[in-house]
């Protein structure tokens, strides 16, 4: 049944709305899933995730004059989108790999992404999925600003506690000689 010409409209205006502040746009190859499957994968993604069912070329109006037109070689075959909100973007593909994986859907695929105006092919996908988290980020960074100060922290008070010690052995030796 064809889609009218309205609907085509709304369905390019929403999926533009969803580009507003997204993080990462992605084409997830969705082939043999069935309605019940996409809504178990709408439930589990993460609430800044929100997955669309669109025709390639209404989404290739929506990312018309965008940073987001580097995603054009992922607009072929039938094509799931997840337009991701947040920074947490391996949280956020991890609920399609997960189900990926339960269902046995090797064939279906991340088709590519578009991540800080970069396209990552369906190969280079692990990078995306790879990365650290900020919490992950900012844990690195304190370890690092960490190691220098608790050395720094010993350092100074290493004659205070030279001089603990020497009080200590010459308290020792006043009441041995008592």
């Amino acid at each position: 049944m064809a889609i009218s010409r309205k609907k085509k409209e709304e369905t390019v205006e929403k999926a533009r709305q969803q580009l507003e502040g997204c993080q990462l746009i992605a084409g997830i190859k969705y082939t043999g899933l069935t309605v019940k499957q996409m809504q178990q994968l709408r439930k589990a993604l993460p609430q800044e995730t929100t997955l669309m069912v669109a025709k390639n070329k209404l989404i290739g109006k929506a990312i018309e004059g965008t940073e987001w037109e580097a995603l054009k070689p992922a607009l072929k075959g039938m094509n799931a989108w997840l337009f991701v909100h947040t920074e947490e973007i391996p949280g956020a593909l991890k609920p399609y790999r997960d189900l990926q994986k339960e269902l046995k859907l090797d064939s279906n695929d991340f088709t590519g992404a578009v991540f800080e105006g970069k396209f990552y092919s369906p190969e280079e996908f692990k990078a995306l999925e790879s990365m650290p988290t900020r919490a992950e980020l900012y844990a690195k960074l304190l370890g690092s600003i960490q190691g220098p100060a608790a050395g720094l922290v010993s350092t100074l008070q290493a004659p205070a506690r030279d001089l603990v010690f020497t009080l200590k052995a010459y308290v020792k030796k006043l009441e041995d000689e008592a």
